[in-house]
Formats: structure tokens, C-alpha cells, sequence
């Protein structure tokens, strides 16, 4: 399964006031299809985000805000939610949430500066990348490794072959 093409979607991605995790990736994940949709095409449209409790954490865009977020999962656990949207041929919608439950290891503050002064923190939501450094911290997940990773596998396939597309 390999995408004709992958577009960027020019979309506000603020969260909403009191907008909780769940709404907020399904509404995102729909605006993204809805963006790029075209008459005749599969679109494939996913949204990711870390949240503890109803707070969304950000994609931070400096080491600093890497290393807050990741002070604030120190130790604990949170959620990781993908919403999927699968946009059909003929214009309807499917949609899928993937949702983790991942719990960190009590970081050191040397540990922290460190993936911090790494940048592969930066832009990723939550502020880290599981399939990367960040991977050593985790002592529990629960759920979809690739929906943490930022596209949930099984629940893609599953909507994919919904439409009858060809998955493997």
C-alpha cells in the first residue's frame, strides 16, 4: 500500500477551549481529510495526541518545551490518541481511534536535558518520538505501538479493507 501522493493539510491545529483529547484528534483528523479530499480518491487522514488527563500536550518547537513535557510525563502514565479518517471514492467517510495507554519511567533531570538537547523531541506530539531515544523510557504500553508512533497499522488496514482496497 503505498499512497499516490501525500499532501499537507493547511490547517489551524489549536485546540478548542475545553476541547478534550478525543474531540480534538477526531476534529482535526477530519479537517485534514476534508482539506486534501478529492472526488474518486481514498484519502487517508490521521491526527496523534499525547494527553494526560484532559490536557493536550503540545508538539513543542524548542528543546525547552521538550524537556517540560516530558518533566510532566516523568514517571507517570498517559494517553496516546490517533484518529484515523478514511475518505472514500465516493465521498463518505469511516473513521477509527486508536487509544494507548503509555507510562514513562521516573526521569532524571540528566535524562531530561539530554533528550531535551537531542531536537528529536521537537514537533512531535508529546514532545517525543517512541520509535526513537525516547523508546528507553517507556515501561508500559498498552494498546497500538504504531498509533503512538503516529499511524495505527491494524486500525488503518481494517478501514482500508472495509472499502474493499487491497491490503496485504
Amino acid at each position: 500500500m503505498i499512497p499516490d501522493r501525500v499532501a499537507a493539510p493547511g490547517i489551524d491545529e489549536t485546540p478548542l477551549r475545553g476541547e478534550i483529547p478525543r474531540h480534538y484528534a477526531q476534529r482535526i483528523a477530519r479537517a485534514k481529510a476534508a482539506s486534501v479530499a478529492q472526488p474518486g480518491a481514498f484519502i487517508l487522514a490521521a491526527d496523534t495526541v499525547v494527553a494526560v488527563g484532559r490536557r493536550i500536550l503540545p508538539k513543542p518547537d524548542d528543546p525547552a518545551g521538550v524537556r517540560e513535557c516530558l518533566a510532566l510525563l516523568s514517571g507517570r502514565r498517559h494517553q496516546v490518541l490517533t484518529c484515523l479518517v478514511l475518505v472514500g471514492p465516493d465521498g463518505s467517510a469511516s473513521e477509527r481511534l486508536s487509544a494507548t495507554a503509555v507510562a514513562f519511567a521516573r526521569l532524571s533531570p540528566a535524562q531530561l536535558d539530554a533528550y531535551a538537547a537531542s531536537g528529536e523531541g521537537v514537533g512531535k506530539a508529546g514532545g517525543y518520538a517512541i520509535q526513537g531515544r525516547a523508546g528507553a523510557f517507556v515501561r508500559l504500553l498498552l494498546g497500538s505501538y504504531s498509533g503512538v508512533v503516529g499511524l495505527p497499522l491494524f486500525e488503518a488496514a481494517q478501514l482500508l479493507r472495509g472499502r474493499s482496497y487491497p491490503v496485504p
